[in-house]
Formats: C-alpha cells, structure tokens, sequence
C-alpha cells in the first residue's frame, strides 16, 4: 500500500509538472506572436508544410466521409420520407463537426508528429542547447512560428474538406435517388446559416493551436536518444487526438449557447 501511495504521489507530480510546462509552452508561444523579431519566412514555410502537404490526405478523408454520410443517410432517411434532403444532412454534419475534426486528427497525425519528431531530433542533438547558447530563442524560431501557421492554415483545410465532402455526398445522392444537382445544392443553401459556417472555422483556430502546442512540447521535452523521439512522436499523436475531441465537446457547447 505504501509503494502504490508513493507511486501515486510521483505520478500525480508528473502529471502537474506536465500541465504547468504545457501552459507556460503556451504562453511563450502565443507572446512570440506580437514580439519583434517576426519570422514571415518561417510561418510561410511552416504553412506549407502543415497545409499543402496534408491538403490531399484531408480532401481524400472528406471526400469518403461525406459518400458514407451521404449513403448511409439516404437509407436512414427514407424511413421518415425525408431521403431526398440528404444534402441537408450531409452539409450540417461536414460544416458543424465532422469536417473540423476529421481535419484537426488528420493534420494533427502528419503534421504534429513531424513537429515532435523533428524538434526531438534536435533536443536529443543538443542543437536546441545550441540554440540558447547562442543568444537565439529556441520558442520563438521553433514554436511560435509552427504555431500560427496551424492556426491560419487549418480554417483553410477545413473549407477544402466540407467542400470536397459536400461533392462526395452529391455524387451518392445523384446515383442513389432521382434528384439533379441543383436540388441538391438547394437543399443546402436552405439549411446552412453563416452561425454553422463560423462555428466550423472558429473550432480549428483552437484545433490549430492544440497541433501545434503539443507537436512542439513532446518535441522539446524528448529524452532518451532516437528510442526517445520515437516514444515523444507517439504520444504526440495521441495526445492531439484526445485533446481535439475533448475541446471539440466544449467548443460545440460553447458555440451553441453563444
């Protein structure tokens, strides 16, 4: 009983240590947005890798996603009479939530592992180390800069994604019932208001940062040689994965009572 109260003790430590080194990773990085010196080169850099290179990956997801919605939604509704709004359907679901988050994992699996394998090459390197020693400020060059690309680059990831999903669900409905495409897009135009669209977007600015914090913090705080960076670019997907879909809760309650 003692050695589990004295596990329990240094667990529970660990746990604390970690969510005050998070914040404050947090903190820094957000402050290196508004401080001088600014670093366009590496935001632009950094957006082309998070959002170009994973722009097929999320349109190839979103394009399945909105033909199972689609498909599974025609048959569903026709039991109520209803299967001929499946765009309906197919859009609110892309738009408010499936679209963001589908998106967020997606970028967060290529993306935030990169971002934790990478800077946990460099700290078992010693090169952040050199970094300081240097006079540079490693959060700044290394954090802050894959931090705003995040949050600018995945609003535009998710647009392309409920577009590209929207054209999947089309297609089924247009195999699978006898309607055209204009009926379909009005269907669309008629159920999705500017407070679904915003809602949408405003979830990945915050599923952005999400990425980009614990993609970096891993990275940063890797030990243990290559075995270690292997170990920091788990957990950093894991780690993403969970805390978009807890934050996604709280957003989408947020964005209702507001």
């Amino acid at each position: 009983m003692k050695k589990f109260l004295l596990w329990l003790d240094e667990s529970a430590k660990e746990i604390f240590l970690s969510i005050g080194a998070v914040f404050f990773l947090a903190i820094k990085g957000l402050h290196g947005i508004f401080t001088r010196p600014f670093n366009p080169g590496l935001i632009l850099q950094e957006a082309e890798d998070i959002g170009t290179r994973s722009l097929f990956l999320v349109n190839t997801v979103a394009l399945f996603s909105g033909m199972v919605l689609a498909l599974q939604g025609v048959y569903t509704m026709k039991r109520y009479g209803a299967e001929f709004y499946v765009g309906s359907l197919v859009s609110l679901t892309l738009i408010r939530e499936l679209g963001p988050v589908l998106t967020a994992i997606m970028v967060g699996g290529r993306a935030g592992s990169g971002m934790a394998a990478e800077i946990g090459s460099m700290q078992v390197t010693e090169q952040i180390d050199a970094m300081r020693a240097l006079g540079a400020n490693p959060i700044k060059k290394l954090v802050t800069p894959r931090m705003l690309a995040a949050m600018i680059v995945l609003p535009l990831l998710t647009v392309s994604a409920d577009i590209v999903g929207i054209f999947g669900g089309l297609v089924i409905a247009l195999h699978e019932l006898p309607i055209d495409t204009n009926f379909y897009l009005n269907t669309i135009w008629t159920t999705i208001t500017m407070d679904d669209f915003l809602s949408g977007l405003g979830k990945t600015v915050f599923f952005g940062f999400l990425i980009a914090l614990f993609g970096c913090y891993y990275g940063l705080y890797t030990k243990g040689g290559t075995m270690g960076v292997g170990r920091s670019t788990t957990k950093a997907v894991v780690t993403i994965s969970i805390a978009v879909l807890i934050s996604d809760f709280f957003l989408t309650k947020l964005f209702l009572i507001l």
